[in-house]
């Protein structure tokens, strides 16, 4: 157990900052003698001077210096877990489970995050990153507070949140492109298609142009474009996640004569609207203020 109180080093602390026993104590409402009796009763518990007198004023000793640097890591973690306990007490979460499909454009998720961060430093989040149905399966089992999905959900109402832009798209050496002329979809027949397996666990699904003899089915759009850059397929891929490949000359567009680019309407979607905590109505507002100023973002709206 501990010898010396928080409260003990509050009022340390208080006299240092204020510059003596007088203007400590009618800074926090104490009278001198109750500050001079804790110091003494502190420098007396740990066998250690941690004030010296200068004239009329006191400074802290060395050692005061040190272990006083130390004290105030105990007092801000004691007032950071008062407020978390206060939170908790007025109904906020100690934690959110958020589900964002892999299309969503990654900066705007970021700064939202950040954002919400700054607001609710203690509250833990658990972000998963969906394909197709694995958002919305995870509404259907409760076991998300919060989704973003290019898809429905039955009995959950959404609202939209940003567009994404999709292009196909292969490597500039591809023999797609050396065809040198507008292509259709039967031109892509006869190549490989790479495609994103859906995350859900049950009802899962095939989403896109799938009528390629060869497919390649992966687990995350990074591999996808990995995969393309490398020269191992085509696909439609969000623009906002390979805008440095297409600058850069690593991935070019498909010169087909329809269907090229596509668009994939996102909405946000609450576990329960009316019974989300604080936290989760948060970060449900972060995303769309996010969305409202990132370039990226209002490019595909």
């Amino acid at each position: 157990m501990s010898r010396v109180t928080l409260a003990q080093w509050q009022m340390l602390a208080a006299v240092v900052d204020h510059g003596g026993f007088a203007r400590a104590a009618e800074a926090i409402h104490k009278s001198p003698s109750t500050l001079n009796h804790a110091v003494h009763k502190l420098e007396e518990q740990l066998g250690v001077e941690v004030l010296e007198p200068v004239g009329r004023q006191v400074r802290l000793t060395e050692a005061g210096e040190l272990l006083l640097r130390r004290a105030r890591q105990l007092l801000e973690g004691a007032e950071a877990l008062e407020d978390v306990a206060e939170r908790l007490g007025e109904g906020l979460e100690a934690e959110i489970v958020l589900s964002v499909d892999q299309i969503f454009p990654p900066v705007v998720l970021a700064r939202a995050m950040e954002a919400f961060s700054r607001d609710y430093p203690h509250v833990r989040v658990q972000l998963h990153e969906s394909v197709l149905n694995g958002g919305v399966e995870m509404l259907y089992d409760g076991s998300a507070d919060l989704v973003v999905s290019g898809l429905a959900a039955q009995g959950f109402l959404g609202e939209p949140l940003v567009s994404v832009r999709f292009i196909a798209v292969a490597h500039p050496e591809h023999s797609l492109h050396k065809l040198d002329r507008m292509l259709d979809l039967r031109d892509l027949e006869q190549h490989r298609q790479l495609v994103v397996r859906d995350s859900a666990q049950r009802q899962s699904l095939d989403a896109g142009w799938l009528k390629a003899e060869q497919r390649w089915t992966v687990s995350h759009l990074s591999t996808s474009i990995d995969m393309l850059e490398r020269n191992l397929g085509f696909a439609w891929v969000p623009e906002t996640l390979i805008e440095t490949s297409l600058a850069s000359g690593r991935l070019k567009p498909l010169p087909l004569s329809a269907g090229g680019i596509r668009e994939a309407p996102m909405q946000l979607i609450h576990r329960d609207r009316d019974r989300a905590g604080p936290a989760t109505r948060a970060m449900a507002q972060h995303l769309r203020d996010e969305v409202a100023v990132c370039p990226d973002a209002r490019r595909n709206l």
